[in-house]
């Protein structure tokens, strides 16, 4: 059987974050991608100029012409700036019956830029996060999600993952990627247990994309049949050789992409 992954998110015109990311990876982890499109950015290396958001009557009629036709395997969630988005979002994963769902709470662009509207916050933990078999927030994703300050060291991403887990979220990686140090420190913590997956921080400008690629690739993990520890694992290492080769590639002016197809060129 082939592996099927879908991505439901935001398009990133300059190619390097969003729906394209996330085809990419899976295309380089071995799994047919599909999408379900929730909104538009003009965006490149050097931020976003606009969002067009996708009506959410439009974002169900994708859903439901990718489910029903399509043996979905996994899915990876994206940005998503508005409620009724959400709201659609969730009743399409509870049509289709969905449960490897891994859930990327995109807020902020690696420019800076606000990607999600205040309001559409609630409505996320509200309605996606128990539906979600892994949500993967960055630093400042997981404080926003819990309106508390980023946490500053190891003990408090697992004060922070612990209480996402009472949000209602069934597992939670909290990506270290925008902390400090000599690497790059993630923490998955679920009912069962805790681990760290450690790996060197790399002296990169260009690592646009970073959470997209890495929330993906586990989705591409968990499509083929991994469970999650080992998904996780496997992700962590693809991200990292992605971000060591991102130098290869000469694209814009600003935060460039990772390298997703570092294994081929």
């Amino acid at each position: 059987m082939t592996a099927i992954a879908v991505t439901i998110a935001g398009s990133d015109s300059g190619g390097g974050a969003g729906i394209q990311a996330d085809l990419k990876t899976f295309s380089a982890l071995g799994v047919y991608g599909a999408s379900v499109i929730a909104a538009l950015t003009a965006q490149n290396t050097l931020g976003v100029t606009d969002i067009h958001d996708v009506p959410a009557e439009f974002v169900t009629q994708q859903i439901d012409a990718v489910f029903s036709d399509l043996a979905v395997d996994a899915v990876k969630i994206g940005m998503l700036s508005q409620p009724g988005v959400i709201r659609a979002v969730a009743e399409g994963l509870d049509r289709y019956a969905q449960r490897n769902v891994v859930l990327d709470p995109v807020m902020v662009a690696t420019s800076g830029d606000m990607l999600m509207r205040e309001e559409s916050v609630a409505v996320l933990i509200s309605d996606l996060l128990p539906r979600a078999a892994l949500v993967t927030p960055n630093l400042r994703e997981a404080a926003r999600l819990l309106q508390a300050d980023v946490a500053e060291d190891e003990v408090g991403m697992e004060r922070q993952a612990e209480a996402i887990l009472r949000l209602g979220a069934h597992a939670v990686l909290i990506k270290g990627g925008h902390g400090t140090g000599p690497e790059s420190a993630d923490l998955l913590v679920s009912a069962h247990g805790k681990r760290w997956f450690h790996a060197p921080r790399i002296d990169t400008l260009n690592t646009h994309g970073t959470g997209c690629t890495l929330s993906s690739a586990i989705a591409a993990g968990l499509a083929r049949g991994l469970a999650l520890e080992p998904a996780v694992d496997e992700a962590k290492r693809y991200i990292t050789e992605a971000i060591a080769a991102a130098d290869r590639l000469q694209i814009g002016r600003g935060h460039g992409p990772v390298h997703h197809f570092h294994k081929w060129w």
